[in-house]
Protein backbone atom coordinates (compact mmCIF):
# COMPACT_ATOMS: atom_id res chain seq x y z
CA UNK A 1 0.00 0.00 0.00
CA UNK A 2 1.29 3.43 -0.92
CA UNK A 3 2.04 6.05 1.64
CA UNK A 4 1.10 9.78 1.03
CA UNK A 5 3.02 10.99 4.18
CA UNK A 6 2.80 14.43 5.48
CA UNK A 7 6.30 15.41 6.32
CA UNK A 8 7.40 17.70 9.11
CA UNK A 9 11.18 18.00 7.06
CA UNK A 10 13.28 16.44 4.51
CA UNK A 11 13.85 13.40 5.40
CA UNK A 12 16.16 11.23 4.42
CA UNK A 13 13.46 8.89 3.07
CA UNK A 14 12.89 5.31 4.93
CA UNK A 15 8.83 4.66 2.99
CA UNK A 16 7.05 2.36 3.39
CA UNK A 17 8.14 -0.05 0.91
CA UNK A 18 11.24 -1.00 3.66
CA UNK A 19 14.60 -0.60 2.22
CA UNK A 20 16.88 -3.18 2.57
CA UNK A 21 20.18 -4.93 0.64
CA UNK A 22 23.47 -4.30 0.13
CA UNK A 23 25.60 -1.97 -2.08
CA UNK A 24 28.62 -0.14 -2.22
CA UNK A 25 31.42 1.54 -0.32
CA UNK A 26 30.13 4.46 1.81
CA UNK A 27 30.38 7.78 0.79
CA UNK A 28 30.79 6.76 -3.14
CA UNK A 29 27.24 7.11 -5.70
CA UNK A 30 26.42 4.17 -7.63
CA UNK A 31 27.39 4.80 -11.61
CA UNK A 32 24.62 6.23 -13.33
CA UNK A 33 22.67 7.10 -10.42
CA UNK A 34 21.07 10.35 -9.87
CA UNK A 35 21.93 10.66 -6.12
CA UNK A 36 25.17 11.94 -5.47
CA UNK A 37 27.71 11.44 -2.51
CA UNK A 38 28.71 15.06 -1.61
CA UNK A 39 31.68 14.53 0.99
CA UNK A 40 33.02 11.90 3.43
CA UNK A 41 35.99 9.32 3.39
CA UNK A 42 36.35 6.98 0.82
CA UNK A 43 39.16 4.81 2.69
CA UNK A 44 38.67 1.27 2.41
CA UNK A 45 36.08 0.20 4.58
CA UNK A 46 37.15 -2.42 7.29
CA UNK A 47 35.12 -5.74 7.67
CA UNK A 48 31.72 -5.58 9.06
CA UNK A 49 30.73 -5.91 12.84
CA UNK A 50 27.94 -5.99 15.27
CA UNK A 51 27.67 -2.95 17.89
CA UNK A 52 27.04 0.69 18.18
CA UNK A 53 23.66 2.56 17.73
CA UNK A 54 22.42 5.02 15.11
CA UNK A 55 21.01 8.42 16.68
CA UNK A 56 18.85 10.38 13.94
CA UNK A 57 17.16 13.45 14.61
CA UNK A 58 13.51 14.55 14.04
CA UNK A 59 11.27 17.55 14.46
CA UNK A 60 8.65 15.92 14.72
CA UNK A 61 7.75 13.26 17.57
CA UNK A 62 5.52 9.74 16.10
CA UNK A 63 2.07 9.80 16.39
CA UNK A 64 0.82 5.99 16.00
CA UNK A 65 3.21 2.79 15.38
CA UNK A 66 0.52 1.37 13.97
CA UNK A 67 1.17 2.38 10.23
CA UNK A 68 -2.76 2.13 8.90
CA UNK A 69 -3.84 4.88 11.71
CA UNK A 70 -0.75 7.61 10.82
CA UNK A 71 -0.32 9.57 8.07
CA UNK A 72 2.93 11.47 9.35
CA UNK A 73 6.40 10.46 7.94
CA UNK A 74 7.76 10.07 11.40
CA UNK A 75 5.67 7.13 12.24
CA UNK A 76 5.64 5.58 9.06
CA UNK A 77 9.97 5.86 9.19
CA UNK A 78 9.84 4.14 12.35
CA UNK A 79 7.01 1.68 11.23
CA UNK A 80 9.10 0.67 8.25
CA UNK A 81 12.09 -0.77 10.95
CA UNK A 82 9.61 -3.17 12.74
CA UNK A 83 7.39 -3.61 10.00
CA UNK A 84 7.26 -5.81 6.99
CA UNK A 85 4.90 -5.89 3.70
CA UNK A 86 4.34 -8.65 1.33
CA UNK A 87 6.61 -6.85 -0.88
CA UNK A 88 8.86 -3.64 -1.70
CA UNK A 89 10.88 -1.69 -3.32
CA UNK A 90 14.63 -2.72 -3.96
CA UNK A 91 17.51 -0.10 -4.24
CA UNK A 92 16.45 0.39 -8.17
CA UNK A 93 12.49 0.59 -7.27
CA UNK A 94 11.93 -2.46 -8.66
CA UNK A 95 9.47 -4.66 -6.88
CA UNK A 96 10.49 -7.58 -4.90
CA UNK A 97 9.29 -10.47 -2.45
CA UNK A 98 9.53 -8.79 1.30
CA UNK A 99 7.54 -11.17 3.54
CA UNK A 100 6.45 -12.87 0.06
CA UNK A 101 8.94 -15.21 -1.28
CA UNK A 102 6.98 -14.93 -4.87
CA UNK A 103 3.70 -14.07 -5.87
CA UNK A 104 1.22 -15.01 -8.99
CA UNK A 105 -0.70 -13.48 -11.40
CA UNK A 106 -3.20 -14.36 -13.41
CA UNK A 107 -3.75 -13.73 -17.00
CA UNK A 108 -6.20 -11.11 -16.84
CA UNK A 109 -4.36 -9.92 -13.79
CA UNK A 110 -7.88 -9.72 -11.17
CA UNK A 111 -6.48 -12.89 -8.99
CA UNK A 112 -2.37 -12.57 -7.17
CA UNK A 113 -1.60 -15.28 -5.12
CA UNK A 114 1.32 -14.78 -3.09
CA UNK A 115 3.78 -18.06 -1.22
CA UNK A 116 4.71 -16.48 2.40
CA UNK A 117 8.32 -16.53 3.93
CA UNK A 118 8.63 -19.53 6.24
CA UNK A 119 10.05 -19.66 9.26
CA UNK A 120 9.09 -15.75 10.22
CA UNK A 121 8.24 -14.74 13.60
CA UNK A 122 7.01 -11.74 15.08
CA UNK A 123 9.18 -10.02 17.70
CA UNK A 124 7.13 -11.70 20.95
CA UNK A 125 8.06 -15.05 19.23
CA UNK A 126 4.55 -16.17 17.53
CA UNK A 127 4.68 -17.68 13.96
CA UNK A 128 3.57 -15.45 10.97
CA UNK A 129 1.13 -16.51 8.63
CA UNK A 130 -1.04 -16.08 5.99
CA UNK A 131 -4.11 -15.19 8.70
CA UNK A 132 -2.12 -12.41 9.85
CA UNK A 133 -2.37 -11.31 6.29
CA UNK A 134 -6.14 -11.78 5.94
CA UNK A 135 -6.37 -9.47 9.27
CA UNK A 136 -4.58 -6.89 8.56
CA UNK A 137 -6.82 -6.54 5.22
CA UNK A 138 -10.00 -6.84 7.21
CA UNK A 139 -9.35 -3.94 9.86
CA UNK A 140 -8.34 -1.78 6.62
CA UNK A 141 -11.64 -1.79 5.24
CA UNK A 142 -13.67 -1.47 8.46
CA UNK A 143 -15.68 0.98 8.64
CA UNK A 144 -15.12 1.37 12.27
CA UNK A 145 -11.11 1.47 11.68
CA UNK A 146 -10.26 5.44 10.97
CA UNK A 147 -7.81 5.22 8.38
CA UNK A 148 -7.10 6.81 5.36
CA UNK A 149 -5.39 4.01 3.24
CA UNK A 150 -8.61 1.46 3.06
CA UNK A 151 -9.28 2.92 -0.61
CA UNK A 152 -7.22 0.18 -2.51
CA UNK A 153 -8.23 -2.77 -0.49
CA UNK A 154 -11.47 -1.80 -1.09
CA UNK A 155 -10.97 -2.82 -4.77
CA UNK A 156 -11.03 -6.26 -3.28
CA UNK A 157 -13.16 -8.68 -4.26
CA UNK A 158 -12.30 -11.51 -1.80
CA UNK A 159 -9.49 -12.03 0.27
CA UNK A 160 -8.44 -15.86 1.18
CA UNK A 161 -5.95 -17.60 3.82
CA UNK A 162 -5.31 -20.55 1.62
CA UNK A 163 -2.94 -22.22 3.99
CA UNK A 164 -0.40 -20.61 6.67
CA UNK A 165 1.98 -19.75 3.58
CA UNK A 166 -0.13 -18.55 1.04
CA UNK A 167 -3.02 -15.61 0.20
CA UNK A 168 -4.72 -15.23 -2.40
CA UNK A 169 -6.98 -11.80 -3.30
CA UNK A 170 -9.37 -11.59 -6.24
CA UNK A 171 -10.34 -8.45 -7.67
CA UNK A 172 -13.58 -7.95 -9.46
CA UNK A 173 -12.25 -5.84 -12.14
CA UNK A 174 -8.25 -4.80 -13.50
CA UNK A 175 -6.61 -2.37 -10.42
CA UNK A 176 -3.40 -1.06 -11.09
CA UNK A 177 -1.82 -0.36 -7.84
CA UNK A 178 -3.32 -4.02 -6.63
CA UNK A 179 0.16 -5.41 -6.36
CA UNK A 180 2.03 -2.49 -4.45
CA UNK A 181 -1.03 -2.02 -2.17
CA UNK A 182 0.34 -5.15 -0.23
CA UNK A 183 3.92 -2.80 0.54
CA UNK A 184 1.17 -2.30 3.64
CA UNK A 185 2.71 -3.46 7.29
CA UNK A 186 1.48 -6.41 8.28
CA UNK A 187 -0.15 -6.84 11.41
CA UNK A 188 -0.50 -9.25 14.22
CA UNK A 189 -3.96 -10.82 14.38
CA UNK A 190 -3.35 -12.95 17.65
CA UNK A 191 -2.42 -8.83 19.38
CA UNK A 192 -5.34 -6.90 17.49
CA UNK A 193 -8.42 -9.52 16.54
CA UNK A 194 -11.36 -8.61 18.67
CA UNK A 195 -9.66 -5.40 20.06
CA UNK A 196 -10.59 -1.41 19.29
CA UNK A 197 -7.53 -0.77 16.71
CA UNK A 198 -7.38 2.72 18.12
CA UNK A 199 -6.69 2.30 21.50
CA UNK A 200 -4.57 -0.93 21.39
CA UNK A 201 -0.86 -0.67 23.28
CA UNK A 202 0.27 -1.31 19.74
CA UNK A 203 0.04 1.86 18.62
CA UNK A 204 2.64 2.80 21.40
CA UNK A 205 4.59 -0.38 21.52
CA UNK A 206 4.60 -2.08 18.11
CA UNK A 207 4.85 -5.67 17.80
CA UNK A 208 6.24 -6.52 13.78
CA UNK A 209 8.06 -8.76 11.95
CA UNK A 210 10.96 -6.21 10.94
CA UNK A 211 14.53 -5.82 11.39
CA UNK A 212 14.32 -3.81 14.34
CA UNK A 213 12.03 -4.42 17.88
CA UNK A 214 10.60 -1.85 20.18
CA UNK A 215 12.09 -1.01 22.77
CA UNK A 216 10.96 2.56 24.70
CA UNK A 217 9.20 5.66 23.61
CA UNK A 218 9.27 8.50 25.86
CA UNK A 219 7.16 11.50 24.15
CA UNK A 220 8.67 14.55 22.83
CA UNK A 221 11.93 12.93 23.68
CA UNK A 222 12.85 10.01 22.03
CA UNK A 223 11.59 6.50 20.45
CA UNK A 224 14.62 3.41 20.91
CA UNK A 225 14.65 0.04 18.77
CA UNK A 226 17.08 -2.54 18.95
CA UNK A 227 18.06 -5.03 16.57
CA UNK A 228 15.88 -8.09 16.12
CA UNK A 229 18.54 -11.10 15.73
CA UNK A 230 15.87 -13.42 14.44
CA UNK A 231 15.04 -11.28 11.27
CA UNK A 232 14.78 -13.10 8.55
CA UNK A 233 17.17 -11.17 6.15
CA UNK A 234 19.77 -11.40 8.73
CA UNK A 235 20.45 -9.46 12.04
CA UNK A 236 21.10 -5.68 11.64
CA UNK A 237 24.85 -4.64 12.17
CA UNK A 238 23.57 -2.01 13.93
CA UNK A 239 22.69 -2.80 17.75
CA UNK A 240 20.30 -0.18 18.06
CA UNK A 241 17.91 2.46 16.63
CA UNK A 242 17.05 5.88 18.55
CA UNK A 243 15.12 8.82 17.22
CA UNK A 244 15.65 11.79 19.20
CA UNK A 245 12.83 14.76 19.48
CA UNK A 246 14.30 17.98 18.59
CA UNK A 247 11.55 20.68 17.28
CA UNK A 248 14.15 22.92 15.74
CA UNK A 249 16.64 22.00 13.27
CA UNK A 250 19.27 24.94 14.38
CA UNK A 251 19.44 22.93 17.68
CA UNK A 252 19.92 19.79 15.82
CA UNK A 253 22.04 20.84 13.85
CA UNK A 254 24.50 21.63 17.16
CA UNK A 255 23.41 18.40 18.10
CA UNK A 256 24.71 17.19 14.95
CA UNK A 257 28.07 19.57 15.33
CA UNK A 258 28.68 18.28 18.87
CA UNK A 259 28.49 14.13 18.11
CA UNK A 260 24.75 14.26 19.76
CA UNK A 261 22.79 12.75 16.72
CA UNK A 262 24.60 10.91 13.94
CA UNK A 263 22.01 11.13 11.16
CA UNK A 264 19.38 14.04 10.19
CA UNK A 265 18.05 16.07 6.90
CA UNK A 266 19.82 19.03 6.53
CA UNK A 267 18.17 22.73 5.70
CA UNK A 268 19.95 24.17 2.58
CA UNK A 269 22.17 26.83 4.48
CA UNK A 270 23.43 23.79 6.32
CA UNK A 271 24.54 21.63 3.39
CA UNK A 272 26.21 24.35 1.02
CA UNK A 273 28.08 26.64 4.50
CA UNK A 274 27.95 25.22 7.77
CA UNK A 275 29.21 21.68 6.89
CA UNK A 276 31.49 22.73 4.71
CA UNK A 277 34.34 22.83 7.19
CA UNK A 278 37.46 20.14 7.81
CA UNK A 279 35.62 18.84 10.84
CA UNK A 280 32.39 17.97 8.89
CA UNK A 281 34.42 16.48 6.10
CA UNK A 282 36.80 14.35 8.21
CA UNK A 283 33.77 12.99 10.44
CA UNK A 284 30.59 13.16 8.22
CA UNK A 285 29.26 11.64 4.57
CA UNK A 286 26.72 13.83 3.22
CA UNK A 287 24.64 12.82 0.05
CA UNK A 288 22.49 15.02 -2.37
CA UNK A 289 19.60 13.77 -4.88
CA UNK A 290 16.46 15.01 -5.90
CA UNK A 291 13.45 13.39 -3.05
CA UNK A 292 10.66 11.59 -3.62
CA UNK A 293 8.73 14.76 -2.28
CA UNK A 294 7.09 18.15 -2.87
CA UNK A 295 6.32 21.43 -1.15
CA UNK A 296 3.14 23.42 -1.30
CA UNK A 297 1.04 26.42 -0.53
CA UNK A 298 -2.46 24.47 -0.23
CA UNK A 299 -5.59 26.12 0.26
CA UNK A 300 -8.84 25.37 2.67
CA UNK A 301 -11.02 25.41 -0.53
CA UNK A 302 -13.97 25.71 1.74
CA UNK A 303 -12.86 29.18 3.09
CA UNK A 304 -14.94 31.86 0.84
CA UNK A 305 -11.64 33.83 -0.34
CA UNK A 306 -10.11 30.80 -1.85
CA UNK A 307 -13.31 29.60 -3.95
CA UNK A 308 -12.95 31.43 -6.90
CA UNK A 309 -9.91 29.93 -9.12
CA UNK A 310 -9.38 33.27 -10.15
CA UNK A 311 -8.31 34.63 -6.50
CA UNK A 312 -5.65 31.14 -6.64
CA UNK A 313 -4.37 31.77 -9.78
CA UNK A 314 -3.37 35.54 -9.16
CA UNK A 315 -1.71 33.71 -5.81
CA UNK A 316 0.29 31.95 -8.25
CA UNK A 317 1.11 34.85 -10.21
CA UNK A 318 2.03 37.12 -7.25
CA UNK A 319 4.45 34.47 -5.80
CA UNK A 320 7.47 34.03 -7.45
CA UNK A 321 8.61 30.52 -6.96
CA UNK A 322 11.87 30.69 -8.61
CA UNK A 323 12.83 33.40 -6.08
CA UNK A 324 12.15 31.01 -3.30
CA UNK A 325 14.34 27.89 -4.89
CA UNK A 326 17.35 29.96 -5.07
CA UNK A 327 16.72 32.59 -1.72
CA UNK A 328 15.62 29.56 0.51
CA UNK A 329 16.74 26.59 -0.92
CA UNK A 330 20.26 27.91 -2.64
CA UNK A 331 18.96 26.16 -5.56
CA UNK A 332 19.11 22.99 -4.04
CA UNK A 333 15.77 21.71 -5.97
CA UNK A 334 13.70 22.03 -8.80
CA UNK A 335 9.82 23.88 -9.16
CA UNK A 336 6.96 21.86 -8.99
CA UNK A 337 4.22 21.95 -11.31
CA UNK A 338 2.12 19.04 -9.75
CA UNK A 339 2.20 15.65 -7.49
CA UNK A 340 4.93 14.20 -9.29
CA UNK A 341 8.69 14.59 -9.35
CA UNK A 342 10.49 15.51 -12.41
CA UNK A 343 11.51 12.28 -14.75
CA UNK A 344 9.35 9.85 -13.91
CA UNK A 345 7.13 8.71 -15.95
CA UNK A 346 3.90 10.20 -14.79
CA UNK A 347 5.05 13.40 -14.88
CA UNK A 348 3.53 16.21 -17.60
CA UNK A 349 6.08 18.73 -18.22
CA UNK A 350 3.96 20.92 -20.60
CA UNK A 351 0.85 22.09 -17.73
CA UNK A 352 -0.26 25.56 -17.42
CA UNK A 353 2.65 27.37 -15.81
CA UNK A 354 2.24 30.87 -13.58
CA UNK A 355 5.22 32.98 -14.25
CA UNK A 356 5.69 35.83 -11.39
CA UNK A 357 3.84 38.31 -13.02
CA UNK A 358 2.07 40.92 -10.08
CA UNK A 359 0.19 43.09 -12.74
CA UNK A 360 -1.18 39.27 -14.26
CA UNK A 361 -2.03 38.43 -10.52
CA UNK A 362 -3.81 42.50 -9.91
CA UNK A 363 -5.94 41.88 -13.36
CA UNK A 364 -7.17 38.59 -11.84
CA UNK A 365 -8.11 39.58 -8.43
CA UNK A 366 -10.23 42.62 -10.07
CA UNK A 367 -11.62 40.71 -12.28
CA UNK A 368 -13.15 38.36 -9.32
CA UNK A 369 -14.08 41.04 -7.72
CA UNK A 370 -12.06 42.74 -5.40
CA UNK A 371 -10.84 46.17 -5.42
CA UNK A 372 -7.34 48.00 -3.78
CA UNK A 373 -8.26 50.58 -1.43
CA UNK A 374 -5.83 52.45 0.98
CA UNK A 375 -3.12 49.65 -0.33
CA UNK A 376 -5.39 46.55 0.49
CA UNK A 377 -8.28 44.59 -1.60
CA UNK A 378 -11.63 44.63 -0.59
CA UNK A 379 -14.63 42.71 -1.44
CA UNK A 380 -17.94 43.71 0.44
CA UNK A 381 -16.76 45.89 2.68
CA UNK A 382 -14.41 42.83 3.59
CA UNK A 383 -10.08 43.38 3.43
CA UNK A 384 -8.33 40.46 1.65
CA UNK A 385 -6.84 38.69 4.51
CA UNK A 386 -5.87 35.04 5.91
CA UNK A 387 -3.35 32.99 7.87
CA UNK A 388 -0.73 30.55 6.47
CA UNK A 389 -0.09 28.01 8.88
CA UNK A 390 2.96 25.96 9.04
CA UNK A 391 4.70 23.63 11.36
CA UNK A 392 7.72 24.47 13.82
CA UNK A 393 10.96 23.61 13.12
CA UNK A 394 11.22 23.64 9.78
CA UNK A 395 13.04 27.05 8.86
CA UNK A 396 12.67 26.67 5.14
CA UNK A 397 8.91 26.37 5.73
CA UNK A 398 9.12 29.48 7.50
CA UNK A 399 11.04 31.56 5.15
CA UNK A 400 8.54 30.24 2.27
CA UNK A 401 5.87 31.82 4.17
CA UNK A 402 7.92 35.47 4.82
CA UNK A 403 8.49 35.15 0.92
CA UNK A 404 4.64 34.90 0.46
CA UNK A 405 3.59 36.95 2.43
CA UNK A 406 6.08 39.85 1.19
CA UNK A 407 4.75 39.03 -2.47
CA UNK A 408 1.36 39.22 -1.56
CA UNK A 409 1.37 42.32 0.31
CA UNK A 410 2.86 43.76 -3.02
CA UNK A 411 -0.75 42.95 -4.75
CA UNK A 412 -2.90 44.14 -1.65
CA UNK A 413 -3.42 40.86 0.11
CA UNK A 414 -2.51 40.80 3.88
CA UNK A 415 -0.93 37.12 5.01
CA UNK A 416 -0.85 36.09 8.75
CA UNK A 417 1.90 33.58 9.81
CA UNK A 418 1.56 31.20 12.42
CA UNK A 419 4.13 28.47 13.14
CA UNK A 420 2.55 25.60 15.11
CA UNK A 421 4.17 22.41 17.20
CA UNK A 422 4.23 19.35 14.69
CA UNK A 423 1.69 16.90 16.70
CA UNK A 424 -0.81 19.96 17.24
CA UNK A 425 -0.32 21.00 13.69
CA UNK A 426 -1.85 17.70 11.96
CA UNK A 427 -4.19 16.85 14.94
CA UNK A 428 -5.52 20.41 15.86
CA UNK A 429 -5.37 22.05 12.67
CA UNK A 430 -5.23 19.91 9.31
CA UNK A 431 -6.97 16.82 10.92
CA UNK A 432 -9.54 19.31 12.39
CA UNK A 433 -9.72 21.04 8.91
CA UNK A 434 -8.82 24.48 10.70
CA UNK A 435 -6.71 26.64 8.52
CA UNK A 436 -6.91 29.40 5.62
CA UNK A 437 -3.63 27.96 4.06
CA UNK A 438 -0.92 25.99 5.05
CA UNK A 439 2.74 25.04 4.19
CA UNK A 440 3.31 21.31 4.01
CA UNK A 441 4.38 18.67 2.43
CA UNK A 442 3.85 15.36 0.82
CA UNK A 443 6.08 11.94 -0.32
CA UNK A 444 5.36 11.19 -3.45
CA UNK A 445 5.16 7.41 -3.83
CA UNK A 446 6.37 5.12 -6.54
CA UNK A 447 2.73 4.38 -7.31
CA UNK A 448 1.28 7.24 -9.14
CA UNK A 449 -2.14 6.54 -7.58
CA UNK A 450 -3.49 10.04 -6.80
CA UNK A 451 -6.47 8.23 -5.33
CA UNK A 452 -6.03 9.32 -1.09
CA UNK A 453 -5.25 13.25 -1.86
CA UNK A 454 -7.02 14.33 -5.08
CA UNK A 455 -10.31 11.93 -5.42
CA UNK A 456 -13.42 14.01 -3.44
CA UNK A 457 -14.72 10.84 -1.91
CA UNK A 458 -11.54 11.14 0.74
CA UNK A 459 -12.26 14.82 2.22
CA UNK A 460 -13.81 12.92 5.29
CA UNK A 461 -12.22 13.59 9.14
CA UNK A 462 -8.75 12.59 8.89
CA UNK A 463 -8.69 11.56 5.25
CA UNK A 464 -5.77 13.08 3.24
CA UNK A 465 -8.01 15.61 0.91
CA UNK A 466 -8.13 17.82 3.77
CA UNK A 467 -8.15 20.85 0.87
CA UNK A 468 -12.09 19.54 0.43
CA UNK A 469 -10.90 19.39 -3.77
CA UNK A 470 -13.74 18.63 -5.97
CA UNK A 471 -13.15 17.84 -9.37
CA UNK A 472 -15.81 15.50 -11.03
CA UNK A 473 -13.42 14.73 -14.27
CA UNK A 474 -10.23 14.41 -11.69
CA UNK A 475 -12.57 11.54 -9.93
CA UNK A 476 -13.28 9.68 -13.30
CA UNK A 477 -9.83 10.02 -14.67
CA UNK A 478 -8.11 8.72 -10.85
CA UNK A 479 -10.58 5.43 -11.33
CA UNK A 480 -10.32 4.73 -15.15
CA UNK A 481 -6.24 4.91 -14.49
CA UNK A 482 -6.79 2.28 -11.26
CA UNK A 483 -8.39 0.45 -13.46
CA UNK A 484 -6.09 -0.19 -16.65
CA UNK A 485 -2.72 -1.91 -16.46
CA UNK A 486 -1.93 -0.25 -20.06
CA UNK A 487 0.95 2.61 -18.83
CA UNK A 488 0.08 4.64 -21.91
CA UNK A 489 -3.20 4.98 -20.83
CA UNK A 490 -2.63 5.42 -17.36
CA UNK A 491 0.17 8.42 -18.65
CA UNK A 492 -2.94 9.88 -20.81
CA UNK A 493 -5.11 10.43 -17.42
CA UNK A 494 -2.49 11.43 -15.43
CA UNK A 495 -1.37 14.13 -17.47
CA UNK A 496 -5.15 15.08 -17.94
CA UNK A 497 -5.22 15.37 -14.21
CA UNK A 498 -2.01 17.42 -13.61
CA UNK A 499 -3.33 19.89 -16.45
CA UNK A 500 -6.49 20.24 -14.50
CA UNK A 501 -4.64 20.79 -10.94
CA UNK A 502 -2.58 23.84 -12.53
CA UNK A 503 -5.90 25.45 -14.08
CA UNK A 504 -7.81 25.23 -10.81
CA UNK A 505 -5.07 25.57 -8.39
CA UNK A 506 -5.99 23.71 -5.42
CA UNK A 507 -2.64 23.98 -4.42
CA UNK A 508 0.28 26.09 -5.17
CA UNK A 509 2.22 23.69 -6.18
CA UNK A 510 6.15 25.35 -4.73
CA UNK A 511 9.21 23.08 -5.26
CA UNK A 512 10.37 19.58 -5.31
CA UNK A 513 13.47 19.88 -3.07
CA UNK A 514 16.67 18.13 -3.12
CA UNK A 515 17.23 15.30 -0.39
CA UNK A 516 20.14 16.61 2.03
CA UNK A 517 20.77 13.68 4.59
CA UNK A 518 23.81 13.62 6.41
CA UNK A 519 25.52 10.44 8.06
CA UNK A 520 28.37 10.30 10.43
CA UNK A 521 31.24 8.47 8.67
CA UNK A 522 31.72 6.17 11.15
CA UNK A 523 28.86 3.90 9.93
CA UNK A 524 30.08 2.19 6.62
CA UNK A 525 27.94 0.72 3.80
CA UNK A 526 25.86 4.01 3.23
CA UNK A 527 25.10 3.75 -0.41
CA UNK A 528 22.93 6.48 -2.82
CA UNK A 529 20.86 4.77 -5.32
CA UNK A 530 17.78 5.67 -7.34
CA UNK A 531 15.91 5.16 -4.20
CA UNK A 532 17.98 7.25 -1.93
CA UNK A 533 19.74 6.36 1.27
CA UNK A 534 18.37 3.90 3.89
CA UNK A 535 17.45 0.90 1.62
CA UNK A 536 20.55 -0.69 2.84
CA UNK A 537 19.89 0.12 6.64
CA UNK A 538 20.21 -3.50 8.46
CA UNK A 539 23.51 -4.01 6.21
CA UNK A 540 24.90 -0.42 7.68
CA UNK A 541 27.77 -1.10 10.05
CA UNK A 542 30.64 0.90 12.55
CA UNK A 543 34.23 -0.81 12.83
CA UNK A 544 34.91 -2.25 16.25
CA UNK A 545 37.39 0.54 16.84
CA UNK A 546 35.21 3.19 16.14
CA UNK A 547 31.66 1.95 17.70
CA UNK A 548 30.56 5.13 20.29
CA UNK A 549 27.33 3.13 21.89
CA UNK A 550 26.35 0.12 23.83
CA UNK A 551 22.38 -0.28 24.14
CA UNK A 552 21.14 -0.71 27.42
CA UNK A 553 19.69 -4.25 27.96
Amino acid sequence: MKRLCLFPWISILLTAATLTACGPEAGKPRPGSEAQAVAGKTAEAPAPAVGDILVEGSIGDASNLIPLLASDSTSHGIAALIYNGLIKYDKEITVIGDLAESWDVSPDGLVITFHLRKGVRWHDGRPFTAADVLYTYQVTIDPKTPTAYAGDFLKVKKAEALDDHTFRVTYDKPFAPALMSWSVGILPKHLLEGQEITTSPLGRRPVGTGPYKFKEWVTGQKIVLTANADYFEGRPWIDGYILRIIPDTATMFLELRAGGIDRMGLTPLQFTRQTETPVFRKNYNKFRYLSFAYTYLGYNLKHPLFSDKRVRQAIAHAVNRQEIIEGVLLGLGKTATGPYKPGTWAYNPKVRDYPHDPAKARALLAEAGWREVGGVLQKDGRPFEFEIITNQGNEVRAKCAEIIQRRLAEVGIRVKIRVVEWAAFVKDFINQRKFDATILGWTIPMEPDLYDVWHSSKTGPEELNFVSFQNAEVDELIVKARESFDQAFRKRCYDRIQEILAEEQPYLFLYVPDALPIVNARFRGVAVAPLGIGWNLIHWYVAPAEQKYVLRP
